[in-house]
């Protein structure tokens, strides 16, 4: 083989060995860019993974509206709804669920005797409203029964539905209460309440967020269920001895 061929033969050899390179160059260039681009995806998707998560883990407070106090509500951040004259000596605390029986309990026993204390102007009663036993029992009648009341008072009405609220309780388990078309029902048994502002109130849940916000400073406050009842800072409910009778003498007694 003369030496020409053979120097074109080297020449052919080193071509195809600088284009196998070449290709080489390319292949591990488009591969970089195929892992790239899958990397990217993959950190894009646990990024909106990530959101997702983070929303689904919030407390979508914004949902919920804003904290509206109801009319005349008083205390640290409005959670009191007050009944009686200012000027009463003695101040009777009660946190309360309209869902729960030993609220009605409470509420059918001692509710003459703190009805005629306030009209005498004996004694301030300061309502706090809880929601427990929709967390225990499951279901929304807590909140939407005291929410209902939030409007009620917003009217002036809050006595008179608060009273027909416990006296119409339905079961505990019965969640009865979460048909506001039952808690508009019910405003007709009270004078002058079942109006289009009410109703409207009721069905946006207005005062839905007040009512959560008032059940997370039951939540926190160290009592140990409902009702608890505080007669000047004492808790009365606890006391065995404790009766219509004597509360209205403790009362009258603090009035001298």
């Amino acid at each position: 083989m003369s030496e020409k061929n053979r120097e074109g033969k080297r020449t052919a050899r080193q071509k195809l060995a600088a284009e196998r390179e070449k290709q080489k160059s390319r292949d591990k260039r488009r591969r970089a860019l195929i892992v790239g681009a899958s990397v990217v995806g993959v950190l894009g998707l646990a990024a909106v993974v990530g959101v997702i998560a983070a929303n689904t883990g919030k407390d979508d407070s914004e949902a919920s509206g804003p904290v509206v106090a109801p009319s005349g509500a008083q205390g640290k951040d409005s959670l009191a709804i007050p009944v009686g004259k200012e000027s009463a000596k003695s101040t009777l605390v009660i946190w309360e669920d309209f869902r729960c029986p030993a609220c009605q309990a409470f509420e059918l026993a001692y509710r003459d005797t703190i009805h005629e204390l306030t009209d005498a102007g004996q004694l301030k009663v300061e309502y706090h409203l809880a929601t427990i036993i929709d967390g225990n029992m499951g279901g929304t009648g807590s909140r939407k029964a005291a929410n209902a009341a939030a409007c009620a008072q917003d009217t002036g009405k809050f006595p008179a539905y608060h009273d027909v609220l416990f006296t119409n309780q339905p079961p505990e388990p019965d969640d009865a209460y979460a048909d506001e078309g039952k808690l508009i029902d019910l405003a007709g048994k009270v004078d002058g309440l079942d109006t289009a502002a009410f109703q409207q109130c009721v069905k946006n849940g207005t005062h839905n967020s007040w009512v959560e916000k008032s059940n997370e400073a039951f939540r926190t406050g160290g009592f140990s269920g409902t009702p608890t009842v505080l007669l000047d800072g004492k808790n009365i409910y606890q006391d065995r001895s404790m009766t219509p009778a004597k509360l209205k003498q403790l009362v009258e007694d603090a009035n001298k």
